[in-house]
């Protein structure tokens, strides 16, 4: 595809739907602050538990057999569950490491690196306003997550080093799923499984287990509905058939979004930091984009 011609209608939807996957992780926050002092580890169990098993409802209730997702050569489970429970694990690994703020920068550097990657799928090519767009969205992303104030120890650099390793894995699995794109999104409902059962024995091994408590059952839905759930599927859906690099950008709407919720719900304030963010990944994602919300010329027959 020319770098001047526009996406087709099915690209630009796939890549829309995508986009719902960011609009869920920006509740991601919210959600585990709703469900209160559950350890991570259980929190994941018991989320992609949920996601899991709405997965397979779906698949159930659309007439086809969840069964006959589970025939799939080894390399896809190692890339579905590989990605999503070797992210989780080092994340919380990073963030018991090193500092949150530090940890949670690092790990945001995915985005970029799935534009990066994208350079070496077939098909696709890396422009200048790609790079631009998501480092326009990098800086803001820095702007809301150290707007706190940052630190640097090197007693922390093996958290640091683990941070970066969770990026890195989901960047990959993200970029790696556009060549396994023959696999049904439904086959994510068993990657959750798996998740689910991988992060019980972490659960078992590293923590105490704390049940919610009222509301804090709300918030463990929740998240299994939509930033522990539902959001894999349409990540799955948009990196198999939609711009990867657009989707790449868009992603650091996820931090943006989620600072203006809990704004929105008093557990943040809104100050000039913010404001630049918002500009910053929001251009950042129009930019990296532009492909996407051009229209192809028409065909002229002759």
């Amino acid at each position: 595809m020319s770098g001047t011609e526009g996406h087709s209608p099915a690209v630009r939807r796939a890549t829309l739907v995508g986009g719902i996957a960011v609009l869920n992780w920006a509740t991601l926050a919210l959600f585990t602050k709703l469900a209160g002092p559950v350890p991570p580890f259980q929190l994941v169990a018991m989320a992609f538990g949920i996601a899991f098993l709405v997965g397979l409802a779906w698949t159930i209730g659309s007439g086809r057999s969840p069964l006959r997702y589970l025939r799939q050569p080894a390399r896809v489970w190692a890339l579905g569950i590989g990605g999503l429970f070797g992210f989780h694990f080092c994340y919380f690994v990073a963030l018991r490491l090193a500092p949150p703020v530090e940890a949670n920068l690092i790990n945001y550097t995915w985005p970029l690196l799935i534009v990066v990657f994208s350079a070496l799928l077939p098909g696709e090519r890396l422009r200048w306003f790609h790079l631009a767009g998501v480092l326009m969205g990098l800086v803001g992303a820095v702007l809301l997550i150290g707007r706190e104030g940052l630190s640097h120890s090197s007693a922390h650099m093996l958290g640091y080093g683990v941070a970066f390793l969770s990026a890195l894995i989901w960047s990959s699995y993200s970029v790696l799923s556009r060549r396994v794109g023959h696999v049904p999104t439904d086959t994510v409902a068993w990657f959750c499984g798996g998740t689910a059962l991988l992060a019980l024995v972490c659960h078992m091994v590293l923590e105490a287990t704390v049940w919610p408590v009222g509301v804090g059952w709300i918030g463990v839905l929740c998240l299994g509905l939509g930033p522990v759930g539902s959001a894999f599927f349409f990540w799955d859906y948009g990196v198999k058939r939609g711009d990867i690099r657009a989707l790449g950008a868009m992603a650091y709407g996820a931090p943006l979004l989620s600072t203006l919720l809990l704004i929105g719900f008093g557990f943040g304030r809104l100050d000039v930091a913010v404001g630049l963010a918002c500009v910053l990944i929001v251009g950042g994602a129009v930019l990296a984009g532009r492909e996407v919300w051009r229209r192809r010329p028409a065909m002229v027959s002759r």
